[in-house]
């Protein structure tokens, strides 16, 4: 599979990726509606809705909540489609290095873009010592690259430029624009499955502070709960499941493609090697949603999260690496040196 495969794989499964979030969303909400009905936990005669039979109400419930909530995440992740980089470069404090701060690592990342035949990204800067680093961006056009202070100190320039290589594969690959669409759509469910819930527990504070609720006020609040409830099972059980289905070929794609680019694989193998050792950056593991979108997993590696990581491990990929050596020995010649990627 050719660059050209990758992307055009990476563009059908954007296509299915959007397809899916609303298909188990909806699966999702159905089901816990039927257990809420099932159960008699929530009567739909109570808010007005009709329906006999526990599958009848439980499609009801889903018609009535589902529609408001699809809403909510069309709009969310448009929002954060149009401003994700930003935003994700902003949780991690990232500040953006100029060519007169910083020459040697700002030629790095040109040169090693016109190998790759993509436009410069902008070059960000993390302070912490962890060896780490992601790129984000829903076009090469607006790409950027960030990258901690550890990596840039403590890997030599063949293998700095081997990860540099590696973000831009990403880059390339749309594996960004994948990931930016995957980031807004769990962010989503996250954040209003804990504010739903928060509200819900206010409301039946004051509820029981003021002796209960008569009617339909309690059944409010006990749907309010539920699709908070709804949002946070999907945000942090279902939707992992789909973006797991998605993302951890996408390491070995940029691995291969940052050969193809720095023609260097020994390079990426030790950078991946070093990075492995000191890949933990609390500032990029604080969120599981950052972390995704690292080189590593800069996260403490618990069981939960090895779990649910999106990256094979380092182990995998170096072997993969070192399985190319042989295969990508040929001399370059004038014509090939600088050729584009893309």
């Amino acid at each position: 599979m050719n660059v050209y495969d990758h992307i055009a794989a990476n563009n059908r499964k954007t296509v299915k990726l959007l397809c899916a979030f609303p298909v188990a969303l909806f699966i999702t909400v159905f089901l816990f509606a039927y257990l809420l009905t099932k159960t008699g936990v929530l009567s739909l005669a109570e808010l007005g809705i009709a329906g006999h039979g526990a599958p009848n109400q439980a499609l009801e419930l889903t018609l009535y909540v589902y529609p408001w909530m699809f809403l909510a995440a069309a709009v969310w992740i448009i929002v954060s489609y149009r401003a994700g980089g930003a935003m994700i470069l902003g949780m991690t404090n990232a500040r953006r290095v100029t060519l007169e701060e910083n020459r040697d690592l700002f030629r790095l990342v040109e040169n090693t873009a016109i190998m790759a035949g993509l436009p410069t990204p902008e070059i960000y800067l993390i302070d912490d010592e962890a060896l780490n680093a992601f790129a984000t961006g829903r076009k090469p056009e607006a790409a950027s690259i960030a990258l901690t202070a550890g990596i840039v100190k403590k890997l030599n320039k063949a293998e700095l430029q081997a990860v540099i290589a590696h973000e831009l594969a990403h880059i390339g690959n749309r594996d960004t624009r994948l990931m930016l669409i995957t980031v807004a759509g769990i962010g989503c469910f996250m954040f209003f499955g804990e504010l739903l819930c928060r509200v819900a527990f206010r409301s039946s504070l004051r509820g029981g502070a003021r002796g209960g609720r008569k009617g339909g006020g309690g059944k409010g609040t006990l749907l309010i709960l539920a699709i908070g409830i709804v949002c946070l099972v999907f945000g942090y059980i279902v939707a992992p499941v789909l973006r797991l289905a998605l993302s951890r070929r996408r390491e070995y794609q940029a691995d291969a493609t940052a050969v193809k680019i720095t023609r260097d694989p020994e390079a990426l193998s030790r950078a991946l090697t070093k990075i492995s050792f000191d890949s933990k950056a609390e500032v990029l593991g604080a969120s599981s949603l950052v972390g995704n979108m690292c080189i590593a997993n800069p996260a403490k590696a618990g069981f939960v999260s090895r779990l649910y990581s999106t990256h094979p491990p380092i182990e995998d990929r170096v072997t993969a690496l070192e399985n190319m050596m042989g295969k990508d020995r040929e001399p370059q010649t004038g014509a090939q040196v600088g050729r584009a990627v893309w």
